[in-house]
Parts: structure tokens; C-alpha cells; sequence
């Protein structure tokens, strides 16, 4: 099947490891021209190396205000426009009740926040293109109870912000949508170093919540990401889809 994105423009925040780097190599191999950012200039520089020379990279801290926007600002000055955003960079915190707010008041800043700045940054781009895809990474847990209680009100918030934007919109034809995986392993992620300190209590979990019998893999999310980036997903806004392997027991 041919996606027809073929030349379009992706910046992907958080493209240095995991999904992220998983999401920009699998936007490269449909021939999309591609940004990512991250934190570290080092891992920026050797992740960028790794993608191959079209690749373009920028350092940003995407929790403080300016850099996301500067870097999408760059991309696009690179590339010569903004065809798609996956708001990636994320993480968790805000461990429940006792939490400190401060610890709440960061995991919304890095996953909700800096993705609305990024999309005010993008779209202004996308309309004068006539088109645009955005796409935030959230997770099953924002789609029900489970993780820690800052991580779950954070990706719920994604999922909201996402289906509120995809209304707004509308009438530019920039399609918004959420992605929500469930548990992925791969290397030097938090699954990898739990299995690693408790093989049997990970096994027990593999049997009693994953019915495919097995963790899911980056490059599997990064399909369903690259195929709502794509010109075959041009019905699909507003829709949080879910990439688990079954894992998650929502009915909606």
C-alpha cells in the first residue's frame, strides 16, 4: 500500500530512543523527510547519525517555553514547511495523593503542555500547506486506571486535548489523533529493567494481562503511527487508537 508520504515534512519530538526513534525510522523508510529533538546533544547527535544524513536534529528541552517552538520553526525552515507532528516526548510522575504538586506540575508540563505549544507552532505551518496531521503518543493509561496517578491524569489530558483539537481543526483538513500503547519492550526501557530484576513477576504478568501471550514492540506502534500520518488515514480524526495487543480491558 502506498501511504502517499512520499517528501512530507515530520517533526517528531523525543526521537532519540524507544518509540520516538522507532516513529522517525519508520516515517524515513515511506520516504518522509524528517526532525527529530531531544535533550542530550550527544544521544541527539548519535541517534541522527543512525537515521542517516537527511535527518534533521535540534537540541530542545520541550518542558521549557520557546525551545519546542524553535525547533519546529527550524525544521520547517529546513525542510521548507510542516506536513505532520507526533508529540512524543513524555514520561511519568506524581507518584498519588501524597505526591508533591510540583511532581504533577512536571508530568503535565512534559506531556500535555508541551504538546499544545508544539501544535501552536505547527499549525499555522500545516494551514498554509492546506493539510496537517498531528498525532500525540498517550498510552493505555490514559484510556483507563493503571501506572502512577500523575502519568495516567497526564496521557488522559493528551487524549482529551487531541480529540478537542481534532474539532477545532476540522475546517483546516489537520487531522488530530492519539495513540495509546499499551506495554513495549525493548532495549534499556523500564519493562527490559523490570524484567531483568523480577523475570517471574513479569512472566506471571505476560500470562495474566497480555493475551498475545507477549510485550508489544516499538516497531508495531510505530505502524499504526506512520499509517495516521499518512493520506490513507484521511477520515480518522479525533480517534485515540489503541495498540496493546489487547492488554487493556476499555470497551471505548
Amino acid at each position: 500500500m502506498n501511504l502517499g508520504l512520499q517528501g512530507r515534512v515530520a517533526a517528531v519530538t523525543g526521537g532519540t530512543r524507544g518509540l520516538g526513534y522507532a516513529i522517525a525510522q519508520s516515517l524515513l523508510a515511506e520516504s518522509c523527510r524528517v526532525a527529530i529533538c531531544a535533550r542530550d546533544p550527544q544521544r541527539l547527535e548519535e541517534a541522527a547519525q543512525m537515521l542517516g544524513s537527511g535527518v534533521f536534529a535540534q537540541t530542545a528541552d520541550v518542558t521549557v517555553p520557546g525551545q519546542v517552538e524553535a525547533f519546529i520553526s527550524a525544521a520547517a525552515a529546513k525542510f521548507g514547511g510542516l506536513d505532520i507532528l507526533v508529540n512524543n516526548a513524555g514520561g511519568g510522575g506524581g507518584g498519588g495523593l501524597e505526591a508533591p504538586d510540583r511532581e504533577f506540575s512536571q508530568v503535565l508540563e512534559l506531556n500535555v503542555l508541551a504538546g499544545l505549544r508544539a501544535a501552536r507552532a505547527a499549525v499555522p505551518l500545516m494551514r498554509g500547506r492546506g493539510h496537517g496531521r498531528i498525532i500525540f503518543i498517550a498510552s493505555v493509561y490514559g484510556r483507563e486506571s493503571g501506572g502512577r496517578a500523575g502519568y495516567n491524569l497526564a496521557k488522559a489530558a493528551e487524549i482529551s486535548l487531541a480529540k478537542s483539537l481534532s474539532r477545532e481543526l476540522a475546517a483546516d483538513n489537520i487531522l488530530v489523533n492519539s495513540v495509546a500503547p499499551g506495554s513495549i519492550m525493548f532495549p534499556g526501557g523500564s519493562w527490559e529493567r523490570r524484567q531483568q530484576a523480577d523475570p517471574e513477576g513479569i512472566a506471571a504478568f505476560v500470562k495474566s494481562d497480555m493475551p498475545l501471550g507477549r510485550f508489544g514492540r516499538l516497531e508495531e506502534v510505530a505502524a499504526v503511527v506512520t499509517f495516521l500520518a499518512s493520506a490513507r488515514a484521511s477520515l480518522v480524526t479525533g480517534a485515540s487508537w489503541t495498540v496493546d495487543g489487547g492488554q487493556s480491558r476499555s470497551n471505548i
